[in-house]
Formats: structure tokens, sequence, C-alpha cells
């Protein structure tokens, strides 16, 4: 157990129902540099030429929508948090709104990678308390963890991301992350551990990260990245724990029917 530690618990996560992004501005700069994973938000957060965005705005908060997206009758959406607001009635036709899911809406809305609609959230404190209270991320303390990741048919996974997890650890927070993507026609998972606050800071920790099964074990030794990084760009450094996918399922039991990964690891503060 690393100083500072808790006992390890184990946590199963899923994939989330939509990616999402969240940016955050550097003090001493207006730019902004963007973290995919959890979507959601207002046309204000995006530049679109074609309108190909304006599909996915609610007509009543004008926020993007993300699933689940309802639809009356008559083909209107709108969110789900409106839906509750407008207590059933259809904003645009008055019709009874009923139980009625956009499917079509929904698949392209899990196409794209849409910006949190607090983007520009500079303040660690205020991004630590909207992602506890507005994603509903896993928060924890201890500077060790044991995370399981599970999704069913995962061949049918191309690009997705797993809920965050956040951990309090030497008065800090660090987030994990766990994603399916591509790079060309190869399928990867990638684990990555980053740092809620500038990269100066980050440099003064180290974590390792650990998968394994039937005999077999992958580890990585490395320092976390600033959440100041954008999200793609860390990813598509590849700096964290990747595993081939084929090397994933052979990891969750080789029936190739379900994907169950177990990564542990731990975080300590460089001497």
């Amino acid at each position: 157990m690393a100083p500072g530690g808790s006992a390890c618990k184990e946590v199963e996560s899923y994939p989330a129902v939509a990616d999402y992004a969240i940016a955050t501005t550097t003090p001493e700069s207006n730019s902004m540099t963007t973290k995919s994973s959890f979507g959601f938000v207002g046309k204000h957060g995006i530049q679109s030429n074609n309108g190909v965005y304006e599909l996915l705005e609610c007509p009543v908060c004008k926020n993007l929508m993300y699933p689940p997206i309802h639809q009356c009758p008559n083909g209107h959406t709108l969110c789900l948090n409106c839906k509750n607001r407008v207590r059933n009635c259809c904003p645009s036709c008055w019709y009874d709104l009923g139980n009625i899911r956009c499917l079509a809406l929904e698949k392209f809305a899990e196409s794209l990678e849409l910006p949190c609609k607090y983007h520009s959230l500079g303040d660690i404190p205020t991004l630590i308390a909207h992602l506890k209270d507005d994603h509903k991320v896993d928060m924890h303390d201890g500077c060790t963890f044991n995370h399981r990741y599970v999704k069913s048919n995962p061949q049918e996974v191309e690009h997705a991301t797993w809920m965050l997890t956040v951990f309090k650890c030497f008065g800090k927070q660090f987030c994990l992350h766990f994603e399916a993507f591509q790079i060309g026609m190869v399928p990867l998972y990638m684990a990555f551990l980053r740092f809620m606050g500038d990269d100066s800071e980050a440099k003064k920790f180290g974590y390792c990260l650990e998968v394994g099964a039937n005999g077999r074990k992958l580890t990585w030794q490395g320092i976390p990245r600033s959440i100041r990084d954008g999200h793609r760009k860390v990813r598509d450094s590849q700096d964290g724990l990747v595993i081939q996918r084929n090397l994933a399922l052979h990891f969750s039991g080789g029936d190739r029917q379900e994907l169950k990964l177990r990564v542990s690891g731990r975080i300590w503060k460089e001497a």
C-alpha cells in the first residue's frame, strides 16, 4: 500500500452511454484544451459551419442533447431534463410525449465528441465539484486502486469511454481513464492517469498500472499527465497502459463474448 493510501477496493465500471468532453483553460491564456470523454452542451461550445450540431440542439434549453433523447409522436425532440421540466408535454406541438426515444439521433450523438458546457473551467476545485455533481463520476480516497472494466460484445467496440474514476491522494486529485479506440486498423484499449492540476505539479508524482490473467501480466509505470493537456494528445501519444484487443480478450477469459479487465495500480509522490 502506498503512503497515504487506503484499503484497495474493487470498483466495476461499464461504458458511458455517450462520450463526453471536458476542457480547461489555463490561467495564463484563453486557449482551450479538450479532454474527451463525456458529452454534453449547447452550441455556444461548438463551432459548426454545416448545421450538423443543430440537429442535436434541445429546443427548450438550447444545449446539445445526449442519450436518452426523447421525441413526441410528431418527431419533435428534446433532452431528458427538459422532458421532465415540461411535464411530458411537447413544447413544439403540445402533444403528449409519452416515452418515445429517438434512437437514430441517439446513435448520431454517440458518434460525436461533444464538449461539456463547462469547458471553460480553469479552477480545479470547481471542476472536481462539477464532475462529482453533474457527471456523477466515481470518487475515491486513497492511492491504490483495483478497477474492473466490463463490456458486453467487445467486438462491437471501436470507440468507447468508461466513466472516470477520481482519486484523492496526497491532498490532490487524479483521474483514471479507460477507453477503446483504433489507430489505423488496430483496435486498442488504454488506461492512463491524469493529474488535476498543472504539469509542473504533475511531475512530482508517479504511478503504475497493471492488468493480467491466465498467467500473463502487463505493467506500466509513468508520470501522470496534467489535465491541462488535451485528451486526444495524451491518448494518441499512447502515454499509458496500452492493450491490444486480442490480448485484452485473452485476459478476459478467451471466449471473446465479454470484456472483463481488472486494472490495478498505485500513485506515489516522488522524493
